[in-house]
């Protein structure tokens, strides 16, 4: 990992523990993950800045507990940007944390917040959604190289529809595949839309593909979580470590690189983590750029359409 000194930082954010080690396997400690956290500052804050934020925290490390934490810490420096956010429209708002600037994501390290988990909504209009996600898990013994067989197809029904999609590994298992849309539209229609074309692939494709959530349905399969496309809901970020047994993080990808592991190629080739991923965004720059600023609409009749098909089930 490219040096990052903490030096700026003095008087400005106060830190502790930088030795404590919180991935075992690794010896990766909090101060390796502090300076990723402000390596990486200059790709990851426009896709988290005005979005509420929701941290998953390992006080002490990846082995031991975590929490989701949804509201902004009452001790969070004044320079954390608060956000208010409302789960629900029938939820009372609640402070989140926001993403500004860098010393937040320094703040954001040393409290050991290893996971970001964003809004899919920025928080001035919390209920008009930026983009659509499919969250691909696999069920074993389905890994990685069967969740990019099923983006494959589903890369093929959104380009029916004129629709450019963005892969990224999760960080965890699988796959997610994120649709821009940065223009007007709801969780209504992104929910039906994402919905609608689980259920269709499964109906194609039953030996691989399952879109209900039940546990004992998805072994050998890939399961089409639809469900994240939810006003309550958060995904984790783009560029973040994951709690896993190495800093694995959560990468955009080229869709070519997609079509290699389908083809045959080692999908360990699509696995970064924080040691790996600041060099990989200096060469490629940052392939998910295109999820905060390209617009695309859905073409016309397609709501409807979408709708019935969830109506009868995917038949």
């Amino acid at each position: 990992m490219p040096e990052a000194g903490l030096e700026e930082f003095d008087g400005v954010v106060s830190f502790s523990n930088l030795d404590k080690v919180l991935y075992p396997s690794t010896g990766f400690t909090k101060g390796d993950l502090i300076r990723y956290f402000v390596g990486v500052a200059p790709y990851i804050i426009r896709h988290l800045k005005g979005r509420a934020l929701t941290l998953r925290r390992f006080p002490n490390g990846v082995d031991a507990g975590s929490f989701f934490e949804k509201r902004c810490p009452t001790h969070a420096p004044s320079f954390v940007k608060i956000v208010t956010w409302k789960p629900s429209s029938k939820d009372d708002p609640i402070r989140a944390c926001s993403v500004e600037d860098v010393p937040t994501m320094a703040w954001l390290g040393n409290m050991a917040a290893i996971e970001l988990h964003p809004s899919l909504a920025r928080a001035k209009a919390d209920d008009r959604p930026t983009a659509m996600v499919f969250d691909l898990d696999p069920g074993a013994p389905a890994a990685l190289t069967e969740c990019a067989v099923v983006a494959k197809w589903l890369r093929e029904k959104l380009e029916g529809m004129d629709l450019d999609s963005v892969p990224k590994t999760s960080g965890s298992k699988g796959l997610q595949i994120y649709v821009p849309f940065n223009t007007p539209t709801d969780f209504e229609t992104t929910k039906t839309l994402s919905h609608g074309l689980a259920l269709m692939l499964e109906a194609e494709h039953p030996e691989l593909v399952v879109s209900r959530m039940a546990t004992n349905l998805r072994k050998g399969k890939v399961f089409i979580d639809w469900s994240q496309n939810d006003r309550s809901k958060t995904t984790v970020s783009v560029y973040s470590t994951r709690a896993r047994a190495e800093p694995t993080v959560s990468a955009p990808l080229k869709w070519e690189e997609v079509d290699r592991v389908v083809a045959g190629a080692d999908p360990s080739s699509v696995v970064f983590d924080a040691k790996t991923i600041l060099d990989r965004i200096e060469r490629l720059g940052d392939l998910f750029e295109p999820v905060e600023q390209l617009k695309q609409r859905l073409p016309a009749g397609v709501k409807r359409a979408v709708a019935d098909l969830v109506a009868r089930g995917g038949q």
